[in-house]
């Protein structure tokens, strides 16, 4: 049986990429919802119908978890999907907690990057209500850098100017770290390093998520039993975005200098 992924695009890579390190022993389905993505700027009811469409047909497969690889999908869908079927059903929430956390100490502010969406959704604001006990968490829409995922597009003076002009108004020597709130955005981690001052440090939710999915696998003594093999999928049925999925996962897994 298989691990399933789901994404709107490739953003949901860069948290597999993180269970194929950790689970080895594991054989994976990644399904994109080519035909809606991107999911940020749509309606929750909207991302709730295509999120339901998608686990009808990964389901179909024969998995044993599905995860929800994609803040959005999982602030709008999760709840309803674990009511509805058996297999285990893991989401993603920005790495909010961990960061309040990190900067207890230096007293400095936390940025959260994500889609206009998530931001919006009650799962998000209960999540900062309930960790941000100093008001030192603040929010950034960034409507366009999934469109820039999809395109694969990394060209660093094109970003670099885009990431400038959306953290102008922000003082940055007042944050401490920058949360990663969208599964898109891991692929421009370094770019973003190259943009920031040194001293904030750049986190997502991937690796909390790998540890949930495998706390719950092996609860059931479902782990392993599988040898390392990835299956790409999307909803339009399109071979072209599947050849995409793997540039994109290539791109991921490049070393970095």
């Amino acid at each position: 049986m298989s691990i399933a992924f789901f994404d709107s695009g490739i953003g949901g890579l860069t948290v597999l990429r993180e269970a194929v390190r950790r689970l080895p022993n594991e054989d994976f389905i990644f399904f994109a919802d080519t035909l809606h993505v991107p999911y940020g700027p749509k309606t929750k009811e909207q991302v709730a119908g295509y999120v339901r469409e998608a686990a009808e047909r990964i389901l179909r497969c024969d998995v044993k978890a599905l995860v929800l690889a994609c803040n959005t999908a999982t602030s709008v869908a999760a709840a309803e999907l674990r009511r509805s079927y058996p297999v285990p059903v893991i989401g993603m929430e920005p790495a909010v907690k961990p960061a309040v956390e990190m900067n207890g100490a230096s007293g400095r502010r936390v940025l959260v990057l994500a889609t206009e969406l998530t931001l919006s959704q009650s799962k998000y604001i209960e999540l900062v209500s309930r960790v941000d006990d100093h008001g030192i968490v603040d929010s950034l829409p960034m409507p366009e850098w999934v469109e820039y995922c999809e395109r694969l597009n990394f060209d660093p003076d094109e970003l670099g100017a885009y990431f400038r002009r959306k953290f102008e108004p922000f003082d940055l020597d007042e944050y401490g770290t920058l949360v990663l709130g969208c599964t898109h955005y891991p692929y421009y981690t370094q770019l973003l390093e190259d943009v920031l001052p040194p001293h904030i440090r750049v986190i997502d939710g991937s690796a909390g998520t790998v540890r949930r999915l495998t706390r719950i696998l092996d609860e059931q003594g479902s782990l392993g039993g599988g040898s390392g093999k990835i299956r790409f999928m999307n909803s339009a049925d399109d071979p072209a975005y599947n050849d995409k999925l793997r540039r994109a996962w290539r791109i991921l897994n490049e070393p970095r200098g």
